[in-house]
């Protein structure tokens, strides 16, 4: 079982107290992003080497979509390559050179994507 979320000041958009005795925060959770369909997406799938000890791995960028979708599409093609990676910050990473793979992974699920870099 989880510990609850504390709440911190930036939870409350810059307002801490309020003199108006009728006042109601509202809390506004209308960020959440929808996902876009698979051939309207713009990914860009390279080879990337820096900072990294000399180890490639492949990153895909550019998903436009729902965190939850987002989890899922890295963990299908972490496991369609077999090897490890990471789903952070808008990038997938998988460990290795899988360059080629990956882009014709992303294409038959009807992708619409890019090479880039190298």
């Amino acid at each position: 079982m989880s510990k609850p979320k504390k709440k911190t000041l930036n939870d409350f958009s810059g307002i801490m107290y309020s003199t108006d005795s009728s006042f109601i925060y509202e809390n506004e959770d209308n960020n959440v992003e929808e996902t876009i369909p698979n051939a309207q997406q713009d990914l860009r799938v390279m080879l990337d080497r820096k900072n990294r000890g000399g180890k490639a791995v492949t990153l895909i960028t550019g998903y436009r979509g729902s965190e939850d979708d987002f989890q899922s599409l890295a963990k299908m093609l972490k496991t369609k390559c077999g090897v490890g990676g990471a789903a952070k910050d808008g990038e997938i990473l998988i460990q290795g050179d899988f360059k080629e793979k990956v882009f014709l992974i992303l294409q038959k699920e009807g992708y619409k994507i890019k090479k880039s870099g190298g």
